[in-house]
């Protein structure tokens, strides 16, 4: 499925970005136009459904287990693929040819996020992707980072900042797997942190119970009640959860084991599936509106983009725990979809001009540093 904005071809920097997040359901991409003194100009998006033997053999990768060096690298040459074709449509719909894009921005699939350990791991064939597509290809944003002592994440606060910046006090929201917030307000540092599960939990959930791959709109979770006693043991039971910024988190710690755990250990009534469900939507809700709570309580409004903008359930649920206006980054002028693929286009702009990208406030690093590795087309 793709969309497109025709344009003629021009001298302009010609960017794509690539995402496949934490959700695991498809890959985003945005042919762009960037300029240093005008609003990005999106030229054409597609998105991408994760085939599913791919999407099943990516979210075990989470895991420990056999011949996992085989299996990450033969995961990591299709997820390439499927790279490629979306770079393939990208260049048809804009009516465009290789030789007009600078490069590419792809961020790859996380696997591993510990950077606790000094380490995060992002599937991806950045050199395979190069040979297919004849573009040179910037990956591996995270690890300079979490080299210089940073979180490696989040890495679109200076992008929401960019495009997103207002004269009063904005929150933007990133909900894939794993919700992130970026904190924009006058006079003050970008900020921004991971606040916990987003998806992640609804997903898998859903797919256990239903045989679904998510909770379309939230019609699932609205046929059960929030059970409260089990979302404030979910809340108290995870010391993540009141860590201080810089922080961030992923599969490695939010997964079916710990919610598993929790449950087993509810001393409550045993909460049907659909309850469940809807308490794990409110787990959402309620982290993010803590986090927005403790660390800007000035915050006037909530923009929200990625795959859970558009969960009308869990959009309604962030209104009630936020006590403020949420909507999706369309208000502004950014289909909620597009957003982070625009993130790494940018990046990847940022990269070819050797800018340091990340943000020490943000992430924790020792200082700003140049992110991303070059593969040559």
């Amino acid at each position: 499925m793709s969309s497109t904005v025709p344009v003629s071809p021009a001298s302009a920097a010609l960017y794509i970005g690539l995402m496949s997040g934490t959700s695991v359901d498809g890959v985003d991409g945005v042919l762009v136009r960037l300029s240093d003194t005008q609003a990005p100009q999106v030229l054409a998006s597609a998105s991408l459904p994760m085939p599913e033997n791919l999407r099943r053999e990516l979210l075990a990768l989470n895991r420990p287990g056999d011949d996992e060096l085989a299996r990450a690298s033969l995961a990591a040459n299709a997820l390439a693929r499927l790279y490629a074709q979306a770079v393939s449509d990208l260049l048809r719909d804009a009516r465009l040819h290789a030789r007009d894009v600078t490069a590419i921005g792809a961020h790859g699939q996380t696997v591993r996020h510990r950077p606790d350990s000094g380490y995060t791991v992002q599937l991806n064939a950045p050199a395979l992707l190069a040979e297919l597509s004849a573009i040179d290809v910037v990956a591996d944003f995270r690890s300079r980072d979490v080299a210089a002592g940073g979180q490696g994440a989040p890495l679109v606060p200076p992008f929401h900042a960019a495009i997103f910046g207002a004269p009063q006090g904005r929150a933007v929201l990133n909900l894939g797997g794993i919700a992130n917030v970026t904190l924009l307000a006058p006079g003050l540092p970008v900020r921004g942190f991971d606040t916990g599960p987003a998806n992640v939990f609804l997903d898998a959930w859903c797919q256990r119970h239903l045989g679904q791959p998510f909770d379309a709109d939230g019609r699932w979770a609205a046929t059960g009640k929030v059970v409260a006693p089990l979302l404030e043991q979910l809340i108290a039971s995870e010391p993540w959860f009141a860590l201080p910024a810089p922080k961030s988190t992923g599969r490695d710690l939010f997964n079916l084991q710990w919610l598993d755990d929790r449950l087993a250990a509810f001393d409550g009534p045993t909460p049907a599936p659909q309850d469940v469900q809807a308490t794990l939507q409110r787990l959402t809700a309620r982290t993010v509106a803590n986090a927005i709570d403790a660390a800007a309580a000035h915050t006037q409004e909530v923009f929200v983009c990625g795959g859970g903008a558009r969960n009308a359930g869990l959009m309604q649920e962030l209104a009630y725990c936020l006590q403020r206006p949420v909507h999706p980054t369309d208000a502004l002028g950014v289909p909620a979809q597009q957003v982070e693929a625009l993130a790494f286009a940018w990046l990847a702009q940022a990269f070819v001009q050797r800018k340091p990208a990340g943000l020490p406030a943000v992430t924790g690093a020792r200082g700003p540093r140049v992110l991303g590795a070059l593969y040559p087309a």
